[in-house]
């Protein structure tokens, strides 16, 4: 014969933040021999649904920011500057001496700053590298890109006219990239 019994089961949180009640509603074969198995299971499905504080971050919260580089207010004098007004400088030499054209689909990383050292856009955050064509992306981006070889890495500072400048909520003025370009095709 079978019976329902509440099982109340007390435990300290996974966070450590105090304790918590956890009723359970377990089966339980009515038969000495059957019980101690019944509550041994039910213990489990109630532990097995417990997440360890690291394992999962609190909603909203994400990837802490990438931190800015400490010239990313404005360039070095030794960066290379452009006639439009792009700066830059190299962080990694490339290989080859191929550059993307704008009609075709470049694939890169990058990490955004505003020049007051606010991260606003990663494609490390987001897990993947960002694939596009070169010109579907802001001109300051356009030009810049084209400077570039594969395996190349660069910080660049775009003027906020070849930015998002007058674009409502988008960064506006100078902005401060990391661009690594991996491929393009």
């Amino acid at each position: 014969m079978w019976q329902v019994r509440d099982l109340a089961l007390h435990r300290n949180d996974c966070n450590g933040a105090g304790r918590r009640r956890i009723a359970v509603r377990a089966i339980i074969w009515r038969m000495r021999d059957f019980r101690f198995p019944a509550v041994l299971f039910a213990v489990a499905v109630v532990l097995a649904g417990c997440k360890l504080k690291d394992e999962a971050p609190p909603p909203g919260s994400g990837p802490p920011p990438i931190p800015a580089p400490a010239d990313v207010a404005a360039p070095p004098k030794d960066a290379l500057m452009t006639p439009s007004g792009i700066a830059s400088k190299m962080l990694q030499v490339g290989l080859g001496s191929i550059h993307p054209r704008p009609t075709q689909t470049i694939r890169v990383h990058y990490t955004g700053w505003t020049t007051d050292g606010q991260m606003f856009d990663s494609s490390y955050q987001k897990g993947q590298p960002l694939e596009i064509p070169l010109n579907q992306v802001i001109p300051g981006w356009t030009e810049a890109v084209q400077l570039m070889v594969i395996g190349e890495k660069r910080r660049f500072w775009i003027p906020g006219r070849l930015a998002y400048d007058g674009q409502p909520g988008m960064p506006q003025g100078m902005l401060c990239f990391e661009i690594e370009l991996i491929d393009f095709k």
